[in-house]
């Protein structure tokens, strides 16, 4: 039979590499919701996207804007918490360009 020792060092060392996970799973988790926040137009021009830190609006002001979270690559929308929610697939983010995936599988750019 195989005993394993349980120092203080190797549970702390434990502690670390765990939390040194947890920080990189943050860290790298895509799309970054402040890269997100700002005024976005369509590539060509006839739609406008506005996301602030709680408000996502397409083509209208922030009065009739839905609520919006992220979770991995997709933004999740609702109109007052009602679901189902609208789904938008991050494909691309930086600071000048974004292009999602709509619901109806339709991909849209969006510029600063």
């Amino acid at each position: 039979m195989i005993k394993f020792v349980s120092s203080p060092i190797c549970k702390k060392a434990g502690l670390c590499i765990a939390f040194v996970s947890v920080l990189l799973a943050v860290a790298c988790s895509k799309p970054h919701k402040g890269k997100l926040q700002g005024d976005w137009k369509l590539k060509s021009g006839e739609t406008k996207l506005k996301i602030t830190d709680k408000k996502f609006a397409m083509d209208s002001d922030l009065e009739y804007a839905e609520d919006y979270f992220v979770k991995g690559d997709t933004i999740f929308t609702s109109f007052e918490g009602n679901q189902p929610y609208t789904k938008f697939i991050v494909q691309q983010l930086d600071d000048h360009a974004l292009k999602l995936l709509s619901p109806d599988s339709t991909v849209m750019e969006f510029t600063r």
